[in-house]
């Protein structure tokens, strides 16, 4: 399964978004009263926006927005809701998204042609090892997409490594689905339990929530300690609830490539604007095709790279680099600018860690502080000696440094309603 437009010229998709661009303005002046009393209160005439270009002159949609009038964004009576599913929360107070049975549609041609992007097709059978129930989007996404592309499903859920191969061995999946580090667990459980976790059937991995390349594309700390250890193929994917699109690798492994007829994607500055061709800047997103909810020029957080060469695989569509951080979560630390994922690698990078969470605080005087909550095999001095010189020649600084146990740091990763790990705690 495969989306055409993907495969035509850049002026072709250009001129196709143009289009649905126009239809979702028309619809959003008509049915959104968010956007009704914005473009009433700037006196903006949406039909003298034409052309991509033609958004820079908009104003952007922001994730305050979304929490201050999130009823306002709804575009239907609730009498057409589906399903409601909420944000996880990480940037702030969760926000609910309601779908209707077309934006349930919409959701299941995304996860399919993305899962495609990604190599899967009817034959496979993909193992779900994240949550479908508890307000999720990215689970019931990976379920409607594969019952669409005509792919087995095995709905296992998070966690419980002894299920899972219990699974893996009886139904015989060729995908999983699963954050990153997770895939570590279950060669661990296999290496302790006799299972040869290179005859079974697997053979790629999708994996979410956590970084597997980094900015040049090559595997990062973490994607290498997967492949030592397990020889499958990873693909990397980004989405988030607001955007109700995936942007999925395909075999080339340069980057996830956008759906042009279902979202709209900018890289912006801090004054809105579009950043050089190959700069690093803050996505924004304008999602078409949906019913309920639909945002304009929403400003995602994420710190993004667009990459616009034609892929190998033949898509001509823009593709985005991994996520290098998001903007509320950069950090000033003792002259040096730092985002999470770039610490996260850099403690993956170490054997000598078994688990960790990253603390950000603001100390009396404002600047940022960083702690470190380790899980060591090793808490000699010459051990911590080590990680610290790697965090110096690594990071060129040394954050603060606490030992814990697994138990509590177990804690801190799963806190109450949490749906997925949480490796960094954000407290400024």
């Amino acid at each position: 399964m495969k989306s055409e437009i993907e495969y035509t010229s850049e002026t072709e998709i250009k001129a196709f978004q143009e289009e649905k661009l126009k239809d979702m303005l028309t619809y959003i002046s008509e049915n959104s009263p968010f956007y009704k009393r914005m473009f009433a209160g700037r006196t903006i005439e949406v039909s003298k926006i034409k052309t991509l270009q033609d958004l820079q002159q908009l104003p952007v949609t922001t994730k305050d927005d979304l929490q201050q009038f999130n009823d306002d964004f709804l575009c239907v009576p609730k009498t057409k809701i589906i399903d409601f599913v909420t944000t996880s929360g990480t940037m702030g107070s969760p926000v609910t998204f309601a779908l209707t049975d077309k934006d349930l549609d919409r959701l299941a041609y995304n996860e399919a042609i993305s899962m495609a992007c990604s190599g899967v097709s009817e034959k496979d059978t993909i193992q779900l090892m994240t949550t479908i129930d508890r307000r999720f989007m990215a689970g019931l996404a990976y379920f409607l997409g594969a019952r669409k592309l005509g792919a087995g499903i095995i709905r296992v859920g998070s966690g419980v490594p002894e299920l899972q191969w219990d699974s893996i061995l009886q139904f015989k999946p060729t995908y999983l689905i699963c954050v990153p580090s997770f895939l570590l667990k279950l060669v661990d459980f296999a290496s302790e339990n006799d299972i040869d976790v290179s005859k079974t059937n697997v053979k790629a991995a999708i994996c979410i929530g956590e970084p597997i390349r980094d900015s040049s594309f090559k595997l990062n700390a973490l994607g290498k300690k997967i492949q030592a250890v397990w020889d499958i193929e990873l693909f990397s994917t980004y989405a988030s609830t607001e955007m109700a699109t995936a942007f999925n690798e395909c075999s080339e492994h340069q980057g996830g490539h956008e759906h042009p007829d279902l979202i709209i994607s900018e890289i912006l500055d801090e004054h809105h604007q579009p950043v050089e061709a190959g700069e690093v800047g803050e996505l924004a997103i304008t999602t078409l095709g949906v019913e309920g909810m639909p945002l304009l020029r929403f400003k995602t957080g994420d710190m993004v790279q667009a990459f616009t060469k034609v892929c190998g695989c033949g898509r001509t569509t823009k593709r985005l680099g991994p996520v290098v951080g998001r903007k509320q979560q950069m950090i000033k630390y003792k002259g040096t600018t730092l985002y999470p994922p770039a610490m996260f690698n850099a403690l993956e990078e170490l054997s000598e860690i078994q688990n960790f969470v990253i603390e950000l605080s603001q100390n009396a005087v404002g600047t940022d502080e960083i702690l470190l909550k380790l899980v060591v095999k090793d808490p000699s001095e010459t051990s911590i000696e080590k990680i610290k010189n790697h965090f110096r020649a690594t990071l060129r600084v040394l954050p603060s440094i606490e030992l814990v146990s697994e138990k509590e740091l177990q804690k801190l990763q799963f806190p109450k309603l949490s749906r997925k790990p949480v490796l960094l705690h954000d407290k400024r």
